[in-house]
């Protein structure tokens, strides 16, 4: 396995980051919760940005990110040009941004106390951060193909717990809710394929998700397999195929809502 930096360098600024815009749309319906909880905020920070998934179009934006890899994706998507920062040391003013929001990003930080700190040293407002419960990530059916993905993955995600209390305040405790993620999610992590198997045969696909980039390339060429295997044989269908006709799954996505209510 891959050491951790080394691994999220490569994905971000390498080829594999090619397919991220396209296979990793913003769902439109986890989108309006992301919305919700920013409040009436007009001016928002979005923390390690990537692409721009999340970002609210009628506000004004400020985009902090890293990877040259990921700001130049922005151009296509519409969005915003992004800050080349990191989140351990953001270039604002405190209390210079409504709110501020970290879409799937934390568990890439070098430094996460450093990063939260930082969000909230900003935000007059609410502080929104959304990621993956590494306890709950074995509820997938990819746990039984993959079981080395979702071990690798677990280490990653830093415990809500420990998210919580770094952005509750004196006055407010973070909340946590559950994402629920659609059976046709046009977010393509790996969770949106839930009742989808067959689009984990894309290449494209498991190119636009950087868990792959921390287990050996023969544990994906195992899956991958095993799973073509399993989908021409029926074996997947009679196992897993109620899988298919669940509208909703909730799995291990996240919503953390800290800092302090936006002034409307």
């Amino acid at each position: 396995m891959k050491p951790t930096r080394a691994a999220e360098v490569e994905y971000a600024e390498g080829g594999m980051a090619g397919s991220y815009a396209v296979i990793r749309r913003t769902d439109p319906r986890i989108e309006s919760m992301v919305h919700a909880a920013l409040g009436p905020a007009r001016v928002v920070l979005n923390v390690g940005a990537g692409a721009g998934s999340y970002e609210p179009r009628d506000r004004h934006v400020i985009a902090i990110e890293p990877s040259a890899a990921m700001r130049a994706q922005r151009a296509g998507r519409g969005a915003v040009p992004a800050i080349d920062a990191r989140a351990e040391k953001l270039p604002l003013d405190d209390q210079s941004v409504d709110a501020s929001m970290a879409m799937v990003t934390v568990h890439q930080w070098q430094d996460l106390d450093a990063g939260l700190r930082e969000l909230k040293r900003v935000a007059r407002g609410p502080i929104v951060v959304m990621t993956f419960d590494g306890d709950a990530l074995d509820r997938f059916w990819l746990a039984e193909y993959a079981p080395e993905l979702i071990a690798a993955e677990r280490k990653r995600y830093p415990a809500i717990d420990l998210l919580v209390d770094h952005l509750s305040t004196r006055s407010r405790r973070a909340t946590v809710a559950t994402v629920p993620i659609p059976i046709d999610c046009t977010d393509g992590f790996t969770e949106a394929f839930y009742a989808r198997p067959e689009r984990f045969l894309d290449p494209a696909v498991t190119q636009s998700q950087s868990g792959w980039t921390f287990v050996d390339e023969g544990v994906k060429d195992r899956f991958v397999r095993e799973l073509r295997s399993d989908l021409e044989t029926g074996r997947w269908g009679a196992r897993f195929g109620a899988w298919r006709t669940r509208p909703w799954f909730e799995g291990s996505l996240r919503l953390i809502v800290g800092g302090e209510p936006a002034e409307r």
